[in-house]
């Protein structure tokens, strides 16, 4: 999912970092305020699971990966706001230092990642888990479904920006300049491979960690601020 450079064009890549800047720093304030210090490790540690299970990526046709981002997770213990802070992190150490996602492209993968991802993964557990008992069977399944349905989201995402290339950058001729492929290749595949197997795999995780977390320390689950 992570977008390499040369895929956007620069008018795309500016329009994204000229988005998540004010959600960067609009995150920072709000984290500032209601992070309380038991959450502090948290942040770390959930950028932390982010990195390393984003690092386990299958190469998917047209230059880009599919893979788990533990974001709706993240955003489940810790809040959305926080969590855009934490994958943040995670993206970043990624583009610097394994170049897995470009510099150029960080604002979109940002965008898709710790932004769409988390948000929406988040706010479908609680919709899903309203009102349920923090130990319920009913809040796993939703930890579940949050993260099938949110790393497709992201997938979506990232395939239509892919898939947009081709009309916004090409040459008199009609040549692409950055990602060749149009919206009929980059959405179907990027949506197909996150449906049938990367999504399974974020919703396994999430559901399993939530129904250890209801076993082993149930405060955890409810710490988690909107």
């Amino acid at each position: 999912m992570h977008i390499p450079d040369g895929y956007l064009g620069p008018a795309t890549c500016g329009f994204f970092y000229a988005i998540m800047v004010p959600i960067w720093a609009l995150a920072s304030k709000i984290v500032k305020k209601t992070l309380n210090a038991k959450q502090v490790p948290l942040l770390a540690i959930g950028a932390a699971f982010s990195f390393v299970i984003m690092m386990f990526n299958v190469p998917i046709p047209g230059g880009t990966t599919g893979h788990a981002v533990g974001g709706v997770l993240v955003a489940i213990l810790i809040g959305p706001w926080a969590a855009c802070i934490a994958i943040t992190v995670a993206l970043a150490v990624q583009a610097l230092l394994f170049g897995d996602g470009g510099i150029t492209a960080l604002g979109a993968n940002c965008f898709n990642m710790a932004f769409a991802l988390p948000f929406a993964g988040y706010y479908i557990y609680k919709a899903i888990s309203y009102n349920s008992p923090i130990g319920s069977n009913r809040r796993v399944i939703a930890a579940g479904i949050a993260g099938y349905i949110a790393v497709s989201v992201a997938a979506s995402l990232t395939g239509f920006e892919f898939g947009i290339q081709p009309l916004l950058h090409k040459t008199a001729s009609g040549q692409a300049l950055y990602c060749p492929y149009g919206l009929n290749v980059a959405l179907p595949v990027m949506l197909g491979e996150h449906l049938l197997v990367f999504g399974w795999i974020e919703a396994l995780v999430t559901a399993l960690v939530v129904k250890y977390l209801q076993k082993q320390d149930l405060g955890l689950l409810g710490d988690g601020r909107g």
